[in-house]
């Protein structure tokens, strides 16, 4: 039984494919799964508007670059249900100034970006419409924010689909898969992208074991997926960040799959923070190395990685643990809460939901796709 506690709803309610962390049946009605307090509190915020939805984004209580870009709109929505236009233009002005606001909370992920494009060329040409009245406008631009939710679980689902079966082509025998940060129904609008692929993997009775890192110093792997594989009865080891060679070295890795927070047009992909370094460990070890990225982490308007900009998170999430300063006082600190994988380091390909693709194969089939 739920148990209200003022703007909170602490709930047990666990999906079967992962848990569910964002809830949205009634419009103007948006909770999210506070992230910060996984794995010993299951507790949902309610998100009131966009402030909430960026605060949100921002203090990372929702994380993961998909899960960002469907909070922000859905929060959008929430915002625009308790408000009236008498223009279109001043719909037009609202949605611009709110959306480039929520951009701004994580700007490293491109998915919020994304969103807001999609929604921006549709509020444009919803304006210049003479056979479209504001209230249909304003309906037409929250279901389209709507909509993000529901398509994302498809396009993980497929994801999935196709990276178990391409590392799959490649192996007659069960697996054993490293994953890096938290990509699972935590991370999206539900299912997962690269842990979307070990669930798949797991459900084709073909996965022997999933490895996660702490992924410090957030440690969004042991406190959320493992939190996810536990929940999925998934075989599974957590390591910390640096045993990652050592595991190479004494197990059979088969496989590392992670996700992107942006993926270039070369194939440079950002994703959390010690990537970079896994792909090198890959490389050097001859384990195949994935990237899982729905189009909407991928940024064709950039050329390489050296055009991200990366976000540095406060010195406090390192030199402090739940609070408690573990570190000496006045240490300098230097906390990018990302890192850029060359696309070179990519061995086994970049997995869309169009299919899987070698980083200099990917700009011309997602422009193709994408048309």
């Amino acid at each position: 039984m739920d148990k209200k506690l003022g703007s909170l709803v602490i709930t047990n309610r666990i999906k079967k494919m992962g848990t569910e962390a964002i809830i949205y049946n009634q419009r103007g009605q948006l909770s999210i799964l506070d992230q910060l307090l996984l794995p010993n509190q299951t507790v949902y915020v309610r998100i009131g508007d966009v402030e909430d939805g960026w605060k949100a984004i921002f203090q990372m209580q929702v994380r993961g670059a998909p899960a960002i870009g469907i909070v922000g709109s859905l929060s959008l929505v929430v915002d625009l249900n308790n408000q009236e236009f008498d223009t279109k233009s001043m719909l037009n002005t609202y949605l611009a100034t709110k959306l480039t606001y929520l951009v701004s909370a994580r700007p490293t992920a491109v998915n919020m970006k994304w969103c807001a494009d999609v929604l921006l060329k549709l509020s444009a040409e919803l304006k210049d419409c003479d056979e479209v009245s504001v209230a249909e406008m304003k309906e037409q631009i929250m279901s389209m924010a709507e909509s993000f939710l529901e398509k994302d679980i498809e396009i993980n689902k497929k994801m999935g689909m196709f990276g178990a079966n391409h590392i799959l082509e490649r192996n007659d025998k069960s697996l054993r898969i490293l994953t890096h940060c938290n990509t699972g129904s935590l991370a999206t609008g539900g299912y997962g992208t690269a842990l979307g692929v070990i669930r798949t993997l797991h459900n084709m009775g073909r996965l022997l074991h999933a490895y996660c890192t702490e992924t410090r110093p957030y440690n969004q792997g042991s406190r959320l997926t493992a939190y996810e594989l536990m929940q999925d009865d998934i075989p599974s080891t957590l390591v910390c960040d640096n045993m990652c060679a050592a595991l190479m070295k004494n197990w059979t890795i088969d496989g590392i799959f992670l996700g992107a927070d942006r993926v270039v047009a070369n194939g440079d992909t950002a994703n959390k923070i010690g990537t970079y370094q896994l792909a090198v460990l890959a490389k050097y070890h001859n384990v195949p190395f994935y990237v899982v990225a729905p189009s909407s982490s991928i940024d064709l308007n950039m050329s390489t990685g050296d055009e991200i900009v990366i976000e540095e998170r406060p010195a406090t999430e390192i030199t402090h643990m739940n609070g408690i300063r573990v570190t000496p006082k006045g240490i300098n600190c230097w906390n990018p809460a990302f890192d850029v994988t060359p696309a070179r380091l990519i061995t086994g390909g970049i997995v869309t939901e169009f299919g899987v693709f070698t980083p200099s194969e990917l700009n011309t089939e997602l422009s193709t796709h994408l048309k």
